[in-house]
């Protein structure tokens, strides 16, 4: 069982969350951990959280395995504008997930929340060096104005995986509005913390928020993991150079075979609904030999982006 623990009595002016759990790029975890230290935010509750249904795996550690510790859910405040802030230590699946965003919920019908804002990782066949673009979901068809306000593309199609999307729903169900703020990172890199994407997510949430804060160590942090990033993405070329040179290439005299165009096509419809699929494409393309007839037609699914 999941219970709210109160410990602080405070009292906010229509205030919003902003929520976030680990994902790809640890994006939506490092938006709320910047957030909460930089805006100086104030403990006030956590979800106390069922130890059995946390529970999915053990905590190794020179060979011997321990139960490891009961992930928390905080929640934070700030005033001016006021705000509310949940960081949440780890995803849960099932109906572990479904009753602690239950409880999540609970606490925004409890102080009148207006909006929650969760982030997420948006991986594309993208380098390292390219700038973040921050698309946008929300749970009511209304709020794609406030998207096209601040300039922020809607997210097409796809999913959002995990509880920085599932609470999208859910929020829909009791009417609370709801934002996911996307930000595009390498698709390679999706296990690595992305503080670039994190950094793109804040900027735009203080222009939809009225809020300020600085990103200066953010910015130190994003320069480390750039340097990182450059070695792991020439890495990334190398084995795909290797990939594709051990490829068998088909005579320049020979068709390709039907089930190969038709499968090139079934890549492209895909690829327009969920650009991640990109990357499959623009493999079986250089496979054949066939990426230059092709190619503007590749280069069009990311036309919106550039």
């Amino acid at each position: 069982m999941e219970d709210i623990k109160i410990l602080k009595n405070i009292e906010l002016a229509n205030p919003v969350m902003i929520a976030g759990w680990p994902g790809m790029g640890t994006v939506a975890l490092g938006v709320v951990d910047y957030l909460r230290r930089k805006l100086g935010a104030t403990k006030f509750a956590e979800i106390e959280l069922d130890p059995l249904a946390t529970i999915d795996s053990v905590l190794v550690e020179d060979g011997v395995a321990t139960i490891p510790p009961i992930p928390k859910n905080i929640f934070y405040y700030v005033r001016n504008p006021d705000i509310i802030i949940l960081e949440g230590e780890a995803q849960l699946s099932g109906q572990a997930g479904l009753a602690l965003l239950g409880k999540v919920l609970d606490v925004a019908e409890r102080f009148k929340v207006r909006t929650i804002y969760t982030g997420a990782a948006f991986p594309m066949p993208i380098s390292h060096r390219e700038d973040p673009e921050v698309y946008g979901a929300v749970n009511r068809r209304d709020l794609l104005d406030v998207l096209q306000k601040f300039d922020i593309k809607a997210m097409e199609g796809g999913h959002i995986s995990g509880m920085n999307g599932l609470i999208l729903g859910l929020a829909r169900q009791r009417n609370i509005d709801a934002v996911c703020l996307l930000a595009t990172m390498p698709q390679y890199a999706i296990s690595l913390p992305n503080p670039k994407a994190s950094a793109a997510i804040i900027d735009v949430m203080q222009k939809m928020l009225s809020f300020v804060v600085s990103l200066e160590e953010l910015y130190e942090y994003i320069k480390d993991m750039d340097e990182k990033m450059a070695v792991i993405e020439e890495k990334v070329k190398d084995v795909l150079t290797i990939e594709n040179e051990k490829e068998a290439q088909p005579p320049a005299d020979k068709k390709v075979p039907g089930y190969i165009t038709d499968k090139i096509e079934r890549l492209f419809k895909e690829a327009e609904k969920d650009k991640s699929k990109a990357i499959i494409l623009k493999r079986e393309l250089d496979r054949w030999d066939l990426y230059k007839i092709y190619e503007d037609r590749f280069l069009d699914l990311f036309k919106d982006s550039q």
